[in-house]
């Protein structure tokens, strides 16, 4: 998603200065968060200026309606449907016209397999179990900041991560 509001922010910026130099009126100044922002967290005033902008048939707005058009793309239930779905949209925009979006296109289409990984995996797999550990490792380093070798510092993972026995206690204090 980053890349498509990438490719919308271009072809905007570049249209903006297109129409300056055209002499037409400034459509687009000022649309900038109405084409990035998520719908539902749209203010009325910037969806008034969409409903405005939609009007046009400008390459912004065609952009931007390939990019809410790949939001269906994570609701998708299995892999086949998804990839489906991958498929007729880069198509679409290999089709657009619009160069900003033709490469998200190909970089979609090439890493088209590790997108639909996601759907295979989709309810079966959390990273929360990593960022468990990678938290606990994270508590264990600042805690052993005085520790000079990284020997040591290793010791303490071990022992915090893995519940190794403490070594006995040479001192006992009342």
């Amino acid at each position: 998603m980053k890349y498509l509001n990438d490719a919308v922010d271009e072809t905007r910026r570049a249209e903006t200065a297109q129409l300056k130099r055209d002499g037409y009126e400034p459509i687009l100044e000022k649309s900038r968060w109405c084409l990035l922002k998520n719908k539902r967290n749209q203010k009325t005033s910037q969806l008034a200026k969409l409903r405005e902008l939609v009007q046009y048939n400008l390459k912004t707005v065609r952009c931007y309606l390939l990019k809410e058009a790949f939001q269906h793309f994570w609701t998708y239930k299995t892999r086949y449907g998804a990839e489906r779905f991958l498929r007729t949209w880069t198509t679409r925009a290999m089709r657009s016209r619009l160069p900003e979006i033709k490469k998200v296109a190909k970089r979609l289409r090439k890493h088209q397999e590790l997108l639909l990984n996601y759907f295979s995996v989709k309810e079966r797999l959390s990273n929360s179990v990593v960022e468990g550990f990678n938290l606990k490792a994270k508590l264990t380093m600042r805690r052993s900041f005085g520790f000079r070798t990284f020997k040591s510092i290793e010791v303490a993972l071990y022992h915090t991560l893995g519940k190794l026995p403490e070594p006995p206690i040479t001192h006992r204090f009342y």
